[in-house]
């Protein structure tokens, strides 16, 4: 078990985190959960209820709906971040490549952090507003090569 202040400094390399101060870091620190997943193991079902967000920190994951990869996951990367601010059922699967650690954070006490600590909700709707452009742009890419593989 990490203490809190590996926590933080591996919060502060999420991109998430990333401009939240290490001080109102610590608060999100205390109520994470370390969670280990084996090799082949799957940890989020699509279509399951949503409720929690995973940071990879050790290993690699792999996004997919039914047999499609959608994306392969390394240390940093978050999945699930959609679950702290809306919690409708998850769009896609997620499998342990590898034996991975995870962070996990519940929607509930998250909202209570953010609730103190505003700025961290801006970090996550900064990181939620990036990713959806990159995908708007792979998207957008896509359909200007005629749909090939991005």
């Amino acid at each position: 078990m990490l203490l809190t202040i590996e926590r933080v400094a591996l919060l502060k390399s999420i991109d998430i985190f990333a401009e939240t101060p290490d001080h109102m870091l610590a608060s999100v620190a205390r109520i994470i959960h370390e969670v280990e997943v084996a090799q082949g193991e799957t940890f989020i079902r699509e279509g399951e209820a949503a409720d929690c967000l995973f940071t990879v920190i050790e290993g690699q994951v792999r996004v997919h709906s039914q047999d499609r990869t959608i994306i392969v996951l390394g240390p940093g990367k978050t999945v699930g971040e959609l679950a702290l601010l809306d919690p409708e059922p998850r769009a896609a699967s997620v499998t342990a490549l590898e034996d991975t650690l995870l962070f996990r954070i519940d929607r509930e006490p998250f909202d209570e952090v953010m609730a103190d600590r505003p700025e961290i909700a801006r970090g996550v709707i900064r990181a939620l507003t990036r990713r959806l452009r990159e995908q708007g742009r792979i998207i957008t890419g896509m359909a200007d090569s005629g749909g090939g593989r991005a």
